[in-house]
This record gives structure tokens, C-alpha cells and sequence, in this order.
């Protein structure tokens, strides 16, 4: 789970965080299965043309349902961010601690953990000579990017089986997204001097497209 063994009370806050946000997403898939039971996403209308409550759904439940979504997706948003504040906190602990800094090779995965080795305690790394393909545009709330953590801007350094060295053009990514829905991709991106490793679970979700995404050609 965690790839580094530093103790303190900035990686222990990560780490509530992380727990947290797991807790968080769990939620989101059981609301998001009340709505799939009912065969309704977030916009489908709760009531019949002549304006009265649909009686083939649990409208109650829909309700509920979509408003926990839309709180538990703000949530989310907001962990994401304190969690990549603490992680910056850890390794500037890190820095203070090891006049030279440790030998890192740890990334943060799409639900929160961090995972890798290193000769020392290691957090998300600084990129080396790997160089980056594409670029993310807009993410939906809610998508499967969303969740797993990808964020407007991040230049990608590999997406499934695709990095620099065998890129042509973004329908290779495209055939990787429709052959991989619920199935897990990992997705390695430049954020910053960092690089963060995270998992995608291209699914169906309350809006066209299986990842809630856009990805074009880095220029």
C-alpha cells in the first residue's frame, strides 16, 4: 500500500486522507448503483409527460441518490487536492530530514494508495527522460477520470501500452479505452516536476464517452 516508511504526522494525515477518499468513492459506486437499479443517470427526468412522478422508478431513492452523488463528488474533488498538498508537505519533510533527498520511485494509484520502492522513503517522483505524448484537457466531475485522479493539463507519459517511443496518433488510445471498459489501465502523467501513476477503469457513466475526458496530441 504504502511506499515509504517515514513516520510523522504529515504522512499519517495523508494517510486518514487516503482512507478518507477510498470511503468516499465506495459510497459513489453504491449511490451510482441505486441509479442504475432504476435505469435512470443524473439528468434523466423524474416525471412522466404529463408531470406526474414516474411509477416505474423509486423517485425517493433517485433523489437521494443523485444528491449524495453531487456532495460526495465535491468531496472528492477536495481530498484530491489536500492529498497532493500533504504529499508535498511529506517530502519536504523528506528533504529536511536527507540533505540530499531520497532515491524515489513511488506513484499514487487511482484509489489513493501509494505504492513503489526506493533506496530511502519515497513519494511521487521527479520525471526523468521519459517525455510526454499527449496532453488532458477537460475532466468531467464525476468520470472515470475524475475518480482516478487525472487532472486538466497533466501531460501523459504512457497510457496502457502506449508511451512516446510507439505513438502515432490518439485513436491508439482510443482502441485501448473501448477494449479495456472495466478493466483496469494504468496511466503514468507529468504533473508539475512530478510524475503521478494512477489507474483508469474506462466504464459507462451518466455521460457519453467511457472515461469523462480529453485527450489530445501534445504539441
Amino acid at each position: 500500500m504504502v511506499g515509504f516508511n517515514m513516520n510523522g504526522p504529515a504522512r499519517d494525515r495523508v494517510m486518514r486522507l487516503i482512507q478518507e477518499k477510498d470511503r468516499i468513492e465506495n459510497e459513489i459506486r453504491e449511490q451510482n448503483a441505486i441509479l442504475e437499479t432504476n435505469n435512470v443517470g443524473m439528468n434523466d427526468p423524474l416525471v412522466d409527460a404529463e408531470g406526474y412522478p414516474r411509477n416505474d422508478i423509486d423517485v425517493y431513492k433517485v433523489r437521494h441518490a443523485r444528491h449524495r452523488i453531487i456532495c460526495l463528488q465535491n468531496d472528492h474533488k477536495s481530498l484530491m487536492k489536500s492529498i497532493e498538498r500533504g504529499l508535498a508537505e511529506v517530502h519536504q519533510d523528506l528533504l529536511g530530514s536527507n540533505g540530499e533527498g531520497p532515491s524515489v520511485n513511488a506513484t499514487t494509484s487511482s484509489n489513493g494508495h501509494m505504492n513503489g520502492t526506493s533506496s530511502g522513503d519515497s513519494i511521487p517522483h521527479v520525471v526523468g527522460e521519459e517525455q510526454a505524448f499527449a496532453v488532458v484537457g477537460f475532466v468531467s466531475d464525476g468520470s472515470p477520470a475524475d475518480l482516478a485522479g487525472l487532472q486538466e493539463h497533466d501531460e501523459i507519459l504512457q497510457f496502457g501500452s502506449v508511451n512516446y517511443q510507439n505513438f502515432q496518433d490518439i485513436s491508439q488510445i482510443n482502441d485501448i479505452v473501448v477494449h479495456s471498459v472495466s478493466q483496469r489501465v494504468n496511466v503514468k502523467v507529468k504533473r508539475g516536476a512530478n510524475t503521478v501513476i494512477m489507474t483508469v477503469v474506462p466504464r459507462p457513466w451518466q455521460q457519453p464517452g467511457l472515461l469523462g475526458c480529453h485527450i489530445q496530441r501534445k504539441t
